[in-house]
């Protein structure tokens, strides 16, 4: 099992969650950032830190979203490794909450 970033991280990209993984499964794009399902031991420390509630458990996932599955594994292995908080994007408090945001999703 593991954790899955879904569609609010989008332009908002807190890194809240970085912070307290243990395992540093967390990988950066230029909006959005997705957990390694490889490395994600499951201890669920991120879901609750994630300002935009945009982490879910594999088996929680909303409906919709189940593309996100695929999507952070494929994103994983090509992005780079975040371990450390940074501020969110300018836009991020306009944004947090917007639905189908996978078009603005920048790879």
């Amino acid at each position: 099992m593991t954790f899955v970033v879904t569609d609010n991280c989008i332009k908002c990209k807190y890194t809240d969650c970085v912070e307290v993984c243990p395992v540093d499964c967390f990988y950066e794009g230029p909006n959005f950032l997705v957990i390694h399902p490889d490395e994600c031991i499951d201890c669920a420390l991120c879901e609750p830190e994630c300002p935009a509630q945009a982490i879910f458990s594999e088996d929680e996932i909303p409906a919709g979203m189940e593309n996100f599955i695929e999507l952070n594994a494929e994103l994983a292995e090509i992005w780079p490794n975040i371990t450390e908080k940074k501020d969110e994007l300018p836009e991020a408090k306009e944004f947090d909450g917007t639905p189908g945001k996978i078009q603005y999703l920048e790879r």
